[in-house]
């Protein structure tokens, strides 16, 4: 991994983690119980086509997180998808969601792929200009819809 500005170190997440993806990832709207990130992140870590990669500054609090996603898509081919992106309220504007970013594009470099996509919620405005400046550009908008089934 590499190192993120101010500091911050980036690693792959540990399963000793989740609390702090969990507190992370409330930032952004998704409460989850920790005992719920850890059953996923348990599944993630042993997939190679998962990867987590997180910024820490003392190896026990988090700066935030990029989850990553080998996908194959029968239409389109295979391309690294950015499956969640968060960083701290207090350690925005440090370099760390660019750090983050930078693993996603390099990761994909070193599984051949040339592609790195990641949706935004039309709500997020304030990451759109973030995406952009990152060298992404939008390419559509869509809706997203879902419909629940018993287990």
């Amino acid at each position: 991994m590499g190192i993120a500005s101010h500091g911050a170190t980036l690693r792959r997440a540990r399963i000793t983690d989740a609390p702090e993806l969990a507190r992370l990832s409330a930032q952004l709207g998704y409460p989850q119980a920790a005992d719920a990130f850890e059953r996923r992140l348990r599944r993630l870590l042993i997939s190679a086509d998962h990867p987590v990669v997180v910024a820490t500054d003392d190896d026990t609090r988090l700066l935030g997180f990029i989850a990553l996603e080998r996908r194959l898509m029968l239409e389109a081919g295979e391309r690294v998808e950015i499956v969640g992106l968060v960083v701290d309220d207090a350690a925005r504007r440090r370099g760390i969601g660019k750090a983050l970013v930078d693993t996603a594009l390099d990761w994909a470099r070193e599984i051949g792929l040339d592609t790195v996509i990641v949706r935004s919620n039309t709500a997020r405005a304030q990451s759109h200009p973030f995406y952009e400046g990152a060298g992404f550009e939008r390419i559509k908008s869509q809706h997203v819809y879902r419909r629940r089934v018993g287990a």
